[in-house]
């Protein structure tokens, strides 16, 4: 069983793995090294048993397909690869029809097993194409035998030559075919139980369908997650950034006004920049797949500077944002995943908060955990939409203010918040606010 195993482990090393190639490229790779094997050993069998042409014209198809292989499998140029593998697989068989005694010889049995390793690696929308070549090939050089039999003599030079060589041909392609109709069975087995897996509550009919469903929706959200983030995260303080800018530029300021929203500028401005840093290594962490690195946080080195940019956003809408919070409690959690969380829901707040509103952010410790709590006096919401609130089936809304959010915040939220091992849950009512809370795990 280990010798299996290693030769298994072998096999994938030489035809690569799921992650980079796909079936067809890998099948291509398998045929390549069985033909690679068949013509080492056709060399000198054939030179053995009296044909020298056959065997030199084996000897050149092994260089052939040792480059193709090469080129397909370590320098990644599959497709033009898998073209000319095809031309010189039925180049190779024409010549061979003509040296090894045509009709007489082995070749119209190795031309069939040709097109059925050519429908497995060639794209759907050729095989067509490449089935009337090799039947056009086939039946022209029986033409051509039946016309003109004195163009493709007998290359036997005896009876036995010819009787080994038909029987090594037909192991040959018995091998081949037995190898390539398991490894598409094993493939086609593999496939299909990752998909029962995926897919355990969907009908067995509809299994293919859905997974490639699935797919296709991670992919969007992990684009809509990236655009949701930016969108949250950088519009507002920007905003903030240009008023201030038009401020300076627009009105005649004295000294003393000058210096106070320069001031101010220069504040939002440089925890913008310590945001965006840290949104722009998140964004790479999540291209990469999510990466939670979790340790003890102290509240006042990872949200100070996060409430402070906040407060500023608030007083733009007329909206006071108070704390009243612990700071020196340490939570476990990622630093950066926190910080996001956090920004996004009291930027939620703002935006379902009404100009002249309240929000109050808290965080206290209860047992073992610490809740922070993020508490506004805005629109509320209805419990249907509480419902949806943190799935993809949220609907973007309109705030108080007409802000325009894309309706992944919450979702963005509730994901990161579990991968740290927290837990969030809102309250709201309409017309009454809405309070978010956040526990994570305190240190002891």
């Amino acid at each position: 069983m280990r010798l299996f195993g290693n030769i298994n482990r072998l096999w994938i090393r030489l035809t690569g793995t799921t992650a980079e190639f796909p079936l067809e490229v890998r099948i291509f790779h398998s045929l390549c090294i069985i033909a690679i094997l068949a013509l080492a050993y056709n060399v000198p069998f054939n030179y053995l048993i009296g044909l020298p042409y056959v065997a030199l014209i084996s000897l050149v198809a092994l260089i052939i397909f040792s480059g193709l292989y090469y080129r397909s499998r370590y320098k990644r140029k599959v497709k033009t690869t898998i073209t000319v593998f095809t031309i010189v697989g039925n180049l190779l068989f024409t010549i061979n029809f003509i040296y090894n005694s045509g009709t007489y010889g082995p070749t119209d049995l190795l031309m069939g097993l040709c097109i059925l390793l050519v429908l497995c690696v060639v794209p759907r929308n050729q095989q067509k194409f490449w089935i009337a070549v090799n039947i056009s090939i086939t039946v022209t050089m029986h033409i051509i035998e039946y016309y003109y039999p004195q163009w493709i003599p007998n290359s036997y030079t005896s009876k036995e030559n010819r009787y080994f060589d038909l029987t090594s041909a037909y192991i040959v392609v018995v091998i081949v075919v037995y190898y390539t109709v398991t490894y598409l069975r094993r493939n086609y087995d593999f496939e299909k139980r990752s998909a029962l897996e995926k897919t355990s509550a969907i009908a067995i009919q509809n299994q293919h369908i859905t997974q490639q469903n699935q797919e296709l929706e991670r992919i969007n959200s992990e684009k809509n997650k990236l655009m949701s983030i930016i969108a949250h995260d950088l519009r507002s303080p920007l905003s903030n950034i240009q008023n201030y800018l038009e401020l300076i530029t627009e009105y005649e300021l004295d000294t003393t006004e000058r210096r106070m929203v320069e001031g101010d500028l220069l504040k939002v401005t440089r925890r913008t920049i310590d945001m965006l840093g840290k949104l722009l290594i998140w964004s790479k962490a999540q291209m990469d797949g999510v990466n939670v690195k979790l340790g003890y946080v102290n509240l006042r080195d990872s949200l100070f500077n996060t409430i402070e940019l906040e407060k500023a956003i608030a007083l733009k809408k007329e909206i006071i944002l108070t704390e009243d919070i612990d700071w020196d409690i340490r939570i476990v959690a990622d630093s950066d995943m926190l910080q996001l969380v956090i920004r996004n829901l009291i930027s939620n707040a703002i935006k379902f908060t009404q100009a002249g509103g309240q929000i109050s952010f808290k965080a206290k410790r209860i047992g073992g955990e610490c809740w922070l709590i993020i508490r506004d006096n805005g629109i509320g919401m209805s419990m249907e939409k509480q419902a949806e609130l943190f799935s993809l089936q949220a609907q973007s809304t309109f705030g108080t203010d007409n802000e325009k959010g894309v309706g992944l915040g919450l979702l963005l939220c509730k994901e990161f918040t579990e991968l740290q091992g927290g837990h969030i849950w809102v309250e709201s009512s309409i017309g009454e606010g809405t309070s978010f809370f956040v526990s994570m795990p305190a240190d002891n």
